[in-house]
């Protein structure tokens, strides 16, 4: 499935192929609760990053987080303008690129689960809305997005 999304503001605009469209994780650390989370959370895609289109890349910026005193290799793409969240990359996974849900500006398939990651970082006042077949880790969960996707017979 190919995505499209843009910041708020219009200054840059991306295309990218996803085999994992499902907006199915959603992240309560510290650093997706303050540089993209509206809810408290962020929900990241995952993408093939040699199939990354950018218009206006000169109208974003990087964010790379300090992780325990140290510089993550985790790179967060947002515009320079607006900070719109777009999407983050890491060079330990260069086949992967992911772009954040809310960015998106089309439609995106409903996942029939989701899970919730790193709930030992989450906000107090923050309400987990975990659904029946939800599931919730205070960590990572082992299962990759691809792997999620696979289980389920989701792959696009």
């Amino acid at each position: 499935m190919q995505l499209a999304g843009s910041c708020h503001c219009g200054a840059v605009r991306f295309r990218v192929d996803s085999p994992h469209p499902y907006p199915y994780q959603r992240c309560y650390c510290s650093i997706c609760r303050k540089t993209a989370g509206g809810g408290g959370y962020a929900i990241n895609l995952s993408g093939r990053a040699e199939t990354l289109e950018v218009e206006g890349a000169e109208h974003k910026s990087i964010y790379r987080a300090v992780i325990d005193g140290e510089t993550s290799s985790g790179e967060r793409h947002f515009c320079r303008h607006c900070a719109s969240a777009l999407w983050v990359f890491d060079p330990h996974w260069p086949e992967l690129v992911h772009p954040f849900a809310s960015a998106i500006d089309g439609d995106l398939p409903i996942p029939p689960e989701r899970v919730h990651l790193l709930l030992d970082s989450k906000a107090n006042w923050v309400d987990v809305d975990a659904r029946e077949h939800d599931k919730c880790f205070d960590g990572y969960p082992e299962e990759s997005i691809a792997d999620w996707h696979r289980r389920l017979g989701l792959e696009c």
